[in-house]
């Protein structure tokens, strides 16, 4: 596949690379490192609520792969030539469709394992309240990687960078970061918090 400035996305050169990854990777830290200042902050909420605080790993993470998967096969799609960035594109409404099933099995596994982990160091939290945080904040991280991922596929081929180098950390780390706030503000917001 030959992007718009006629190079092969496939060519694999170190300084390419690098002169790409480089500054984004310096900006993706700033955002990162900003996150976790901003969860140094909900220390009251996580404090209180403990169970909190072991879901906050799993769902800021899963976040990121759920992203990474999408971006993952739209840039093979892109180097097998087989995609043309089409709203009626069903094979990419599949892998949609994929990505949001398998957010609403994980993410309802996390409140299910958060819950009895509290029967068993006995801090419970209501089921109900651990299903509607993590599917709820759960949904809508998955809804970001999937946007996101779409745009930064689409932008890097766009741009004649390899979708293969920029798309999994810029995806990861943004949802990554959107995930934890959405994760802290649907927890504050159900808890009355």
């Amino acid at each position: 596949m030959v992007d718009p400035t006629g190079d092969s996305l496939g060519s694999w050169h170190a300084r390419r690379i690098v002169r790409n990854m480089f500054p984004l990777l310096v900006v993706l830290c700033t955002i990162v490192l900003w996150a976790g200042i901003t969860l140094e902050d909900a220390d009251a909420l996580l404090d209180q609520y403990g169970l909190l605080a072991v879901m906050v790993p799993t769902m800021v993470g899963m976040g990121g792969n759920l992203g990474a998967i999408m971006s993952s096969r739209l840039s093979t799609r892109i180097h097998l030539g087989t995609t043309e960035f089409d709203a009626r594109d069903r094979v990419f409404w599949a892998n949609v469709a994929a990505v949001l099933g398998l957010a609403a099995t994980i993410f309802t596994a996390l409140a299910v394992g958060a819950w009895l982990l509290g029967h068993l160091i006995g801090a419970p939290m209501a089921l109900s309240t651990l299903l509607t945080i993590s599917l709820g904040s759960g949904m809508a991280v998955a809804a970001i990687a999937v946007v996101l991922s779409v745009a930064a596929t689409y932008g890097s081929y766009r741009l004649g960078i390899d979708p293969d180098d920029t798309t999994i950390p810029i995806v990861t780390n943004v949802v990554d970061v959107f995930g934890m706030f959405i994760f802290l503000g649907v927890s504050a917001s159900v808890l009355g918090f």
